[in-house]
């Protein structure tokens, strides 16, 4: 029987082995789905009349992403955002030349859900757009976006294990972040934290005028947050940046 360290180790190279790489981004694509039918949905099925409130519209999501760190993570990450993504690159947990291939499916499983929404109920809630609400500008709007992507990828890069969003309660950490942010804030911004979450149903209904800010928003989120992870704990590990090149145990 393996011990805890033993296993570890070998979840790690499986997770640096090429090729399994079609498993990752198959996780990727399926959770990706999952999270926007989720988040959009809640949308869609309150504008047709149901009885779910807001409170469950945005529990929803982080409930989603909670389960899917937890029934995915150790194969693919769990990454679900772009953000997240990169913010692993740049913190040297995730290596570049996989970073295109896991952007793709995280926009093909957005893309697949927005279109399914849109195929089933029409363009009933925008199929389930972000929009700044409350009469908010966009510049209030992209600060808000800002501030709550810098605080979930803080919570994702504290809590992760290398680059896979897996560790001590990870899922109850990050499900619960995005929870909390989006009690507070979708009335606001529509607490969107994840650019394809936004950009799969403008897509859908072919309307940009306010794509910008969720795309712009999470990826300096992103950089704020990796920058301030540098602030807490330094540079990454040696051992880190060399799990993240593919090079670590029977991979040298």
């Amino acid at each position: 029987m393996l011990t805890k360290t033993a296993q570890s180790e070998k979840e790690i190279r499986q997770f640096m082995d090429p090729k399994r790489e079609w498993r990752r981004l198959f996780c990727e694509f399926w959770g990706t789905f999952l999270l926007v039918l989720v988040a959009c949905g809640g949308i869609v099925t309150q504008k047709m009349g149901s009885e779910i409130t807001l409170g469950m519209r945005v529990v929803a999501p982080g409930l989603m992403v909670m389960v899917i760190i937890y029934f995915m993570g150790t194969v693919s990450g769990a990454h679900l955002n772009p953000a997240v993504t990169i913010a692993f690159s740049l913190r040297s947990h995730f290596p570049w030349k996989r970073v295109p291939a896991y952007l793709f499916a995280q926009l093909a499983g957005g893309l697949v859900a927005a279109f399914f929404l849109r195929a089933m109920f029409g363009d009933v809630g925008d199929v389930g757009a972000t929009k700044p609400g409350l009469n908010l500008e966009p510049w209030k709007a992209l600060i808000i976006e800002i501030i709550l992507t810098t605080g979930l990828v803080n919570v994702i890069l504290g809590v992760s294990s290398g680059p896979r969003n897996v560790g001590h309660n990870s899922g109850l950490a990050v499900g619960a972040y995005i929870c909390v942010a989006g009690l507070w804030a979708e009335p606001l911004s529509g607490a969107s934290m994840n650019p394809f979450r936004s950009l799969a149903p403008d897509i859908a209904r072919s309307q940009f005028g306010t794509t910008w800010i969720y795309i712009v928003g999470p990826l300096i989120g992103c950089l704020l947050a990796v920058w301030f992870e540098w602030m807490l704990k330094g540079k990454p590990s040696e051992r880190a940046t060399i799990e993240a090149q593919g090079l670590d145990g029977d991979e040298k």
